[in-house]
């Protein structure tokens, strides 16, 4: 009777291996169609975050427009032809140069942007403004929120250059222009190089003829603290699965466009040599208020000798123009006139 008994559980234990491993299948084959799920998910969040439509320059009657002249130029890349517009007046300081946030154009904040650009004029700085690829009239079929932009930036430092009797610049980032603005200062060559370590620098920098030393200033509008916090928000609200999703897009659109790491700003920004002015709304809940202060703080503890910043109340992602114009352009005003000055 136990011999039997024995037998029977034998057997039982017998038919549980087959059944492990049908259900070990199962289970596998579960997780392998939910990551090829979500690696589709993830491929068509990201072609439809860098497919954007482009946003058309604002009809700006040519009697509001203070005199400016037309530019057609390459990207360092020298594969997408951009389009600007460049503003002079007669002894000039410094070029400012505007690059915009992704999805806009030259005119960031519309018509109500010229008020700006005459006050720069006025007060002695030249001022450039263009489209990043992708945007206004600039060629270029995808958005890359500063990962390929930064490419177009350096363009438009190499443009200026050579049409401006100016011997520096001054770039101003906004939204994503951050990240390009950032990006483009961290790929140029460093200055003070000896022969030996400028013959490692690769030749197509080389050919540029102008190092870091050539940005003597940078203002953010809404920096964030790492460089993909841009793109998360955007992938949260218009992507199915988004809240999923929104750990992996920035990648795939990073790896698209030949970038490997996401760009710690905070970091970045809070080390640059030069004189930086930071503004954001203080009702920022895209990026978060409370990031983009701990951006300025950190800027301060480390170089609050050359830093300036405008929190705007009430004003949101980007909006701190729009609802605190005159705070805002005082500030920027405010900032060039301590650190731009005429010898």
């Amino acid at each position: 009777m136990s011999k039997g008994l024995v037998n029977t559980y034998k057997g039982k234990k017998k038919t549980k291996g087959p059944n492990f491993i049908v259900r070990s299948a199962l289970y596998l084959s579960l997780l392998a169609a939910l990551l090829i799920f979500f690696i589709i998910m993830t491929v068509i969040s990201s072609n439809n975050l860098m497919n954007i439509e482009k946003t058309e320059i604002s009809n700006v009657p040519s009697n509001i427009l203070p005199s400016y002249s037309t530019c057609s130029f390459e990207s360092f890349d020298e594969q997408t032809t951009l389009s600007g517009w460049f503003f002079k007046c007669e002894d000039p300081i410094t070029t400012i140069i505007v690059v915009h946030n992704s999805g806009d154009n030259r005119l960031q904040f519309g018509v109500n942007m010229v008020d700006m650009i005459e006050n720069w004029l006025e007060n002695d700085y030249n001022v450039f403004l263009f489209d990043l690829r992708n945007s206004g009239e600039s060629e270029g079929e995808i958005c890359a929120y500063g990962y390929l932009e930064w490419q177009d930036v350096i363009g438009a430092i190499s443009q200026v250059r050579s049409i401006s009797v100016t011997t520096d610049v001054v770039l101003y980032g906004i939204g994503t222009g951050c990240t390009s603005c950032v990006l483009a200062y961290d790929k140029l060559p460093d200055p003070d190089l000896n022969e030996t370590e400028q013959s490692n620098i690769p030749e197509e920098y080389q050919k540029l003829g102008f190092d870091k030393s050539y940005v003597k200033g940078m203002i953010f509008d809404s920096p964030a603290k790492n460089s993909d916090d841009y793109i998360k928000p955007v992938v949260r609200q218009s992507e199915f699965l988004g809240l999923i999703t929104q750990n992996f897009v920035p990648y795939a659109i990073r790896l698209s466009s030949g970038e490997s790491e996401s760009i710690n700003l905070i970091a970045e920004i809070s080390r640059l040599p030069v004189p930086v002015c930071i503004i954001y709304g203080g009702h920022d809940t895209f990026i978060g208020a409370d990031k983009i202060a701990s951006v300025v703080e950190e800027r301060n503890r480390l170089n609050s000798g050359i830093t300036s910043s405008l929190m705007v109340p009430g004003a949101g992602y980007l909006e701190s123009f729009r609802i605190g114009k005159d705070q805002y352009m005082d500030t920027v005003m405010d900032f060039l006139l301590s650190y731009f000055i005429k010898d």
